[in-house]
């Protein structure tokens, strides 16, 4: 999976961009490249989609059928999504869904156009409530949004990095990440979701804040920071403006 998104409508953290990535001899590629890269290491079974200068979703089909990959479109939001969810049957009904032919991803994109449209419940309940081993990420194209989430278990992973244009980089594949963002990439942290609005936060503490911590690679270089929950820190009363407490908050623009 492969998710690049113009640095003006993902808004990443400033922390994920080293300075090392243009002085290590080895500068973070344009996307189009790493796109490029992508689509050569999976030329049978990969296919891409480009959203204009606003975004690029690329998706291969798995090897393995013991490891789920699935990618959705519905109505102008896109999905991509890694793993799945346990509890998908009762999730269906909860939101209404029962009797359709509903996957994880369509799952994903059906409560994000629920809450997005009609619903005020705030992102971190909504993922909470996701059993399993999950990484999605999604695209809303109507609103220009970005939202992307992983569980806390570790059973998937997930990386994101900033290219040679400033765009953010999402991947499962950690190699396609490091050769396109060279230094500037970190593993997206496990429990926490992103919001091109809201930036990143912990859905498993969400009254705690988020902290960047300096990552030092094997060479002695500063790479992409980590970002993990600060214990020692609560976000004091979560300002919430109509819908900006839900995870679709660009709809309120």
């Amino acid at each position: 999976m492969l998710a690049i998104f113009q640095k003006a409508f993902a808004h990443p953290p400033e922390e994920l961009n080293s300075p090392a990535s243009h002085s290590s001899g080895k500068s973070p590629k344009l996307p189009g490249e790493t796109l490029s890269d992508f689509l050569s290491l999976h030329k049978d079974t990969a296919f891409s989609m480009t959203f204009g200068d606003s975004a690029v979703l690329a998706y291969s089909r798995p090897i393995t059928p013991l490891r789920q990959r699935l990618f959705c479109g519905i109505d102008g939001i896109y999905c991509t999504f890694l793993g799945a969810l346990t509890n998908l049957c009762t999730l269906n009904r909860q939101y209404g869904l029962t009797g359709k032919n509903t996957s994880e991803a369509m799952f994903v994109i059906e409560a994000y156009r629920t809450l997005r449209d009609r619903g005020p419940y705030p992102a971190d309940q909504v993922l909470r409530g996701l059993e399993g081993s999950f990484a999605f990420v999604v695209y809303d194209t109507q609103t220009s949004s970005v939202f992307s989430a992983l569980s806390s278990d570790g059973g998937e992973s997930l990386y994101w990095g900033i290219s040679g244009d400033g765009s953010v980089v999402m991947s499962d594949d950690v190699k396609i990440i490091k050769q396109g963002c060279a230094k500037s990439f970190a593993p997206f942290p496990t429990g926490c979701m992103f919001h091109s609005e809201t930036g990143l936060k912990s859905f498993e503490h969400p009254r705690n804040e988020m902290k960047a911590m300096p990552r030092i690679d094997s060479e002695g270089v500063l790479c992409g920071a980590n970002f993990k929950v600060d214990a020692c820190s609560k976000v004091n009363g979560i300002p919430r403006r109509g819908s900006e407490a839900n995870w679709a908050l660009a709809n309120s623009r």
